[in-house]
C-alpha cells in the first residue's frame, strides 16, 4: 500500500524564488521533513521543479541525470557578468540585421554534443571554492569546457533585439552559457533574459501545481498531489513477482535469473502490494539493488 508521506511533487516554481526556498514552502505545506529537489532552477527562472519526499528521495539521482527542456529568451547586444539578466552589463554591442537563415546557421553550431564552459557565477568548485564565491570577490578563473549534449534547439521567435528558443539538453548544460556563446557566434554578445523549464525527465510542466495554489492547500490535499516514486523510473523494465519471491528480495536474498526473463540490468520490482524497489538482473540471478518502503503502481 502507498505511503502518504512519500512521493514526487511537480511544482511550478515562480520567478524570484530560489529552488531551496520553494522546497521549504512545499515541506511546510505537506508537513514532511525528508525532501530534496532534482535539479536547481535559478531564482530568475520559473517552471518545473521536481521535488521528492520521503522514500521517493531514493529516485532523485535518476531525475538529476535526465534530460531537461526549457523555453529561453536571449537578449542580444549586451553581455553581463553572470550571463543572465540578474548580472551587471559589462559590454554593449550593436545588433546587426540578421535573417532567419543566419540565426539558424549559428544555432546549428550548438546542436548535438558540444563543449561548453560553465559560467563564472555557478556552484561548481575551483580548488574547493564555489565559483560564484570567487566571482563575488571580483575574481575570475579559467573554467575548462565540458561535454554536454543539446538534443534539440528550436528557434521559436525573433525580434530585433532578442530571440526565443526551445532547448532540450543533457544534465550539466547551462542555458546561460548557451546564450553567452550564441551571442559571441552572432558577433553582438547576448545574455539569458528569461527561462522557463517545461520538462524534466519523464515529467511535464503541464502536470505541475503552482506554488501559490499549493500554499492554499491543507496537508491532506497537498499530499494527494504526490506521484508514486516509480513514476520516475518508467524508462526501466519491470518485473512482477509473487509474495514469496518479493519477500526473499526484501530480505536481501538473490532469486534465480529466470525471474527477470531475458532482462539484463536495473529493473523495477513489483509484488502483490505494488512497487517495492529496484533490482539488478544478471546471468547469476536477480538481486535487490535499492528497496523502498513505498508501494503502489
Amino acid at each position: 500500500m502507498s505511503s502518504p508521506d512519500s512521493g514526487i511533487l511537480l511544482l511550478d516554481k515562480p520567478q524570484g524564488l530560489s529552488s531551496n526556498a520553494a522546497l521549504g514552502r512545499a515541506k511546510r505545506v505537506l508537513g514532511l521533513r525528508k525532501a530534496g529537489h532534482t535539479g536547481t532552477l535559478d531564482p530568475m527562472a520559473s517552471g518545473l521543479l521536481v521535488l521528492c519526499f520521503g522514500e521517493a528521495t531514493k529516485v532523485a539521482g535518476f531525475l538529476l541525470d535526465g534530460d531537461k527542456t526549457y523555453l529561453a529568451e536571449i537578449f542580444l547586444g549586451a553581455t553581463t557578468d553572470t550571463d543572465d539578466a540578474e548580472g551587471e552589463v559589462i559590454e554593449h554591442r550593436p545588433v546587426p540585421s540578421m535573417s532567419s537563415a543566419v540565426i539558424e546557421g549559428a544555432l546549428d553550431g550548438f546542436r548535438g554534443e558540444i563543449q561548453q564552459a560553465p559560467p563564472m557565477y555557478s556552484a561548481l568548485k575551483h580548488h574547493g571554492q564555489r565559483l560564484y564565491a570567487l566571482a563575488r570577490r571580483g575574481e575570475s578563473v579559467e573554467r575548462p569546457a565540458r561535454p554536454v549534449t543539446i538534443h534539440e534547439l528550436l528557434l521559436l521567435d525573433t525580434q530585433p533585439d532578442r530571440m526565443t528558443v526551445q532547448v532540450r539538453c543533457s544534465k550539466g548544460t547551462y542555458i546561460r552559457s548557451l546564450a553567452r556563446d550564441l551571442g559571441e557566434k552572432l558577433g553582438c554578445g547576448a545574455h539569458l533574459s528569461a527561462l522557463r523549464r517545461t520538462q524534466s525527465g519523464p515529467f511535464a510542466l503541464s502536470d505541475a501545481v503552482r506554488l501559490a495554489e499549493l500554499d492554499t492547500m491543507d496537508a491532506a490535499a497537498a499530499k494527494a498531489c504526490l506521484k508514486p516514486a516509480d513514476c520516475a523510473l518508467t524508462h526501466l523494465p519491470s518485473v512482477d513477482l509473487d509474495a514469496d519471491d518479493s519477500q526473499r528480495l526484501q530480505l536481501g536474498q538473490k532469486l534465480p535469473s529466470d525471474r527477470a526473463g531475458s532482462i539484463d540490468g536495473l529493473v523495477r520490482l513489483y509484488g502483490p502490494d505494488g512497487f517495492f524497489g529496484l533490482g539488478e538482473a544478471e546471468a547469476r540471478g536477480l538481486k535487490p539493488k535499492r528497496l523502498f518502503r513505498t508501494s503502489g503502481r
